[in-house]
């Protein structure tokens, strides 16, 4: 069974968005802006000062955040991955589109 990477770094780079470096080298940009327009669990994100105070789990297995309830809101490490790998893809193909 293939091992997960973990989250080794977290930078906040805009409201919403994070680039991250997992344990096995790569690193990526992953855009929560999507997932934190939905709302509920997620409103409390959509303050930039909010958003901007997360933590990486221990042993990096996801970054988290805690609401003003003491609601935790946690993204695993690999969904994370998935998601920056997919945006990167996606970015790549606009890229190199011709309008």
């Amino acid at each position: 069974m293939k091992r997960l990477a973990r989250i080794r770094e977290a930078e906040y780079v805009i409201h919403g968005v994070l680039k991250i470096v997992w344990d096995d080298g790569y690193e990526g940009i992953v855009d929560l802006r999507p997932t934190i327009d939905r709302g509920k669990i997620f409103t409390y994100l959509q303050t930039p000062e909010n958003f901007r105070n997360f933590t990486i789990a221990e042993y990096g297995h996801s970054i988290g955040w805690v609401g003003h309830a003491g609601e935790e809101i946690d993204l695993d490490a690999h969904n994370l991955r998935t998601k920056s790998e997919n945006q990167a893809k996606l970015q790549k193909l606009v890229a190199t589109m011709h309008y």
